[in-house]
């Protein structure tokens, strides 16, 4: 019965989209939608809330206006499209010319402008401006929703939860960018299909040095496009759903790029005044809108030249800065411009006008007019003034023309400076990953459909695992989920468990739900614990020691809300959920952590953000060996049943009460004053010997806050404070806090020198040596129910323990052999002394 609620727990952690919509017939769908059109809108009123990213030309506007009809017939009251200003027309001439309503949907800014029933359109300024409610609403549809991002990221995030009171929701998309994972994210978020920050936990890992900086887990990969096919259908042909492509044929693209030359010996001064030899490449976005400006006269030159080569053509003349836009409209006296603070009226009339055919040259930017716009008609030819790194919109600006039913080739001239060539490789690289990841999405759709992609059965066949056990003399680990492993064990076989837990869902190790690290949130991963800690009380021998190993999580104000990061007391939590089962808690050993490092992964402690408010600096999160005991059987005294006995001669007097005391004083020895800090950073070598002298120092005497913050500011007057790691951390003597902790003793160190794939959460010699020292005797048997790549085992080995552990994932659970057996054969090798001991007795 126990075996069958944890199976049922782990079929709990398979999220997959739900459905809350209404069933429709086909006879309910307007009959002039095509096959493919007909499929999504079905799927996508059952499902409520989904996203519509179908490529250009397939028919989105029609899907949205559809669904949302469908969705108010059956619901009641407004549904509401919001839009970028100015795709409204094709959202009209479609509802008329398409659909054949007789009533279009009206453009409205403020909820008195509307009945209490019907569709409507708004722009995404007056949703961003608070001038119309979305919870007026019962169905609401974003439209190009792509383009929150250039609003930047804090009000991208801002704006989604302004919808939570909306039933009904929906996201429509040519361009949904499926390498930018976290906009996926947030739209997943938006629909409420799933928390942003469950969803950043569960299929991403971060980097280590870089916040902000996510990497798919190689493992998640395909689970990962699974979930986001189970509410958002990837369209990129008709073809995905089974249906034919006739009439859906893109026009041939023919790309051509124009560098324009440039004096790279006009390179100026730096930014301390000195001369440069020649002008840099353009790399980053600041560079490269200093070329745009330095290059602007060479690339409008080139632009008249391609321009005046086809007369009879008609031209989008693609451009970012105002200036481009002035100077284009200087040298080609027939072009027509579009621009932000242009009159709405009179930028429709020019888009109108071009549209049907009586402007032959339209000027715009790609933020501005690259999306939602069909403008293939009169025109398939596009000039770009310059390039960016904006994929995204230039992507989105070529598909204004390259379309279904465009009936030429597409023809667009690109124009850079030769110093932005990096700039062309970046755009070119992100389109080959747009194509790759875009047939990725289409592969999935073919193999499972649309109806059943559930997804459930493929994502379910990763619960469970065949066990696998390796033994040698000393040592046992199995590859096998902790929970059935340590079930397996008899009761009270344990000596001492060290294990460090994952830290609620901050990681995930594999690819099986059977993973602890994957969960929703702290809530489920102590319910999934609450089958292990049992367990693990079961077999641990009465008043012997349970060391978890843990860390506090820090929570993103952009997740959570608060605007500032706030810190999750997941060692608290810990400690209640242990004691809760049973265990006795005995203290913590505090281990102190690099707040340079720890600033550089994830900007929470940034000096520039506390000069702007000091408010917003927390505390360095350190680690925290908390250490439980099971009760002994004999509660009228402190002793184990099974107590680990130290001799006099191992244990010293002197040693207890240095330990005890937890203080060293001073030798004596006069402190280095600050330019002496500074006399020895210019040492070579300086920096180790900085770092090994200020733990000497800071050890020895009593500690003076003044003088640590006068010798930083010292190194810092030299250029020789790093900005990477701390050079002259607190230190701490005593034994509850370790701040000696060697950080590169860990197996991590062997794996990467052997070009093994390292573990992502190591767990450093020093921690596990004293843990095993202090609460075990030679001969026991120590355990780790998460046991990694082997540390606690192989440690407990090569102290003359016995070792064993558990492991699911079977990469480290190999590696975890290797290095086992190896600490075997070191203990194998007699040692010198033995030698003459050996001879001696003979």
């Amino acid at each position: 019965m126990t075996v069958d609620r944890y199976r049922q727990f782990l079929e709990t952690k398979v999220k997959m989209a739900p459905r809350t919509g209404f069933e429709v017939s086909e006879d309910e769908i307007n009959p002039a939608l095509q096959p493919h059109q007909r499929d999504i809108v079905r799927w996508g009123v059952a499902g409520g809330r989904r996203a519509y990213f179908a490529r250009f030309g397939l028919g989105k506007t029609v899907m949205e206006l559809e669904t949302s009809r469908l969705i108010l017939e059956r619901a009641g009251g407004r549904g509401l499209i919001v839009m970028p200003q100015d795709v409204r027309i094709e959202f009209r001439d479609d509802a008329r010319n398409i659909l054949g309503w007789s009533t279009v949907p009206e453009f409205i800014r403020r909820i008195e402008d509307a009945d209490e029933t019907g569709l409507y359109l708004t722009n995404y300024e007056t949703i961003r401006e608070g001038k119309l409610d979305p919870a007026e609403f019962t169905v609401a549809s974003l439209d190009e929703a792509a383009v929150l991002r250039s609003y930047g990221s804090k009000t991208y995030q801002e704006f989604l939860p302004l919808f939570e009171d909306v039933r009904f929701r929906y996201v429509a998309t040519a361009l949904p960018s499926p390498n930018r994972y976290k906009e996926l994210i947030h739209y997943a978020g938006f629909l409420g299909i799933m928390d942003t920050g469950q969803a950043l936990t569960r299929f991403f890992q971060r980097n280590s040095t870089k916040a902000g900086d996510l990497t798919l887990y190689p493992h998640k990969t395909r689970e990962f496009f699974l979930w986001l096919n189970s509410w958002a259908i990837f369209l990129q042909q008709p073809s995905d759903l089974g249906h034919s492509d006739e009439g859906y044929i893109l026009p041939e693209l023919i790309v051509r790029w124009h560098e324009v030359k440039v004096d790279i010996a006009d390179a100026g001064a730096d930014d301390d005044g000195q001369l440069r030899l020649m002008r840099d490449a353009a790399v980053g976005l600041q560079a490269t809108a200093r070329e745009k400006r330095n290059t602007l006269s060479r690339r409008i030159e080139k632009l008249v030249e391609i321009r005046s080569a086809s007369p009879a053509d008609h031209f989008i003349l693609w451009h970012d800065l105002e200036d481009e836009r002035r100077a284009i409209e200087a040298a080609l006296p027939q072009s027509r411009s579009v621009y932000g603070t242009q009159d709405p009226d009179e930028r429709e009339q020019t888009i109108v006008g071009f549209k049907a055919g009586e402007i032959t040259d339209l000027a715009a930017k790609p933020v501005m007019l690259g999306a939602g716009g069909n403008l293939q008609r009169h025109c398939h030819r596009a000039i770009y003034a310059g390039i960016g790194h904006k994929f995204h919109d230039f992507l989105q600006s070529v598909h204004r023309l390259q379309r279904y039913g465009q009936r030429y080739p597409v023809e667009i001239d690109l124009i850079y400076a030769e110093t932005e060539r990096e700039v062309r490789r970046d755009l070119e690289r992100k389109w080959a990953q747009d194509r790759e990841l875009r047939e990725t999405m289409s592969a999935l759709i073919k193999e499972h459909g649309l109806d059943k992609l559930s997804g459930f059965d493929v994502l379910t066949r990763s619960i469970g695992i065949d066990r696998q056990e390796a033994a040698g003399e000393n040592w046992r680990v199995a590859n096998n989920d902790c929970v059935d492993e340590t079930r397996r064990m008899a009761t009270n076989s344990v000596d001492l468990v060290v294990t460090s837990i994952p830290f609620g869902t901050q990681y995930e190790y594999c690819a099986s739900y059977n993973d602890f690290g994957h969960n929703d949130d702290n809530a489920g991963f102590f319910r999934q614990m609450d089958f292990l800690t049992p367990e693990l009380l079961r077999v641990l021998k009465p008043g012997r020691v349970a060391c978890v190993h843990v860390k506090d999580r820090i929570q993103f104000g952009s997740v959570t809300g608060t605007g500032r990061y706030t810190v999750e007391p997941f060692h608290a939590d810990t400690i209640e959920h242990f004691r809760a089962h049973g265990f006795l808690y005995m203290g913590m050993r505090v281990i102190t952590t690099d707040v340079v490092r720890e600033n550089n992964q994830t900007y929470r402690l940034s000096y520039g953000e506390m000069l702007k408010d000091a408010t917003k600096m927390g505390a360095g999160s350190q680690e925290f060996v908390l250490m439980f005991c099971k009760p002994q059987s004999d509660r009228s005294r402190g002793y184990a049943d099974d107590p680990v006995i130290k001799s006099a001669e191992e244990y010293g007097l002197a040693r207890w009460q240095i330990d005890a005391h937890g203080y060293w004083q001073s030798s004596g020895n006069r402190l280095l004053a600050p330019d002496e800090w500074k006399a020895l950073a210019g040492r070579k070598g300086g920096m180790q010997a900085i770092i090994a002298h200020w733990r000497e120092e800071n050890l020895a005497t009593v500690y003076d806050y003044g003088r640590h913050v006068e010798v930083a500011e010292a190194l810092a007057s030299i250029d020789a404070l790093p900005k990477t790691y701390m050079a002259v951390p607190p230190h701490s003597a005593d034994p509850s806090v370790w701040t000696d902790i060697n950080r590169m003793l860990t197996l991590n160190t062997d794996q990467a020198a052997k070009g093994r794939e390292q573990h992502v959460c190591p767990l450093q010699f020093d921690i596990v040596d004293r843990l095993i020292d202090l609460y075990s005797m030679r001969g026991e048997l120590v355990y780790d129910p998460f046991a990694g790549i082997g540390t606690v085992p192989y440690r407990a080995v090569l102290r003359g323990r016995l070792g064993a552990g558990a492991e699911l994932e079977a990469k480290y659970w190999r590696d975890s052999i290797r290095y086992l057996e190896a600490a075997e054969r070191q203990l194998a090798v007699p040692s010198l002394f033995d030698l003459l001991t050996s001879e001696e007795a003979a």
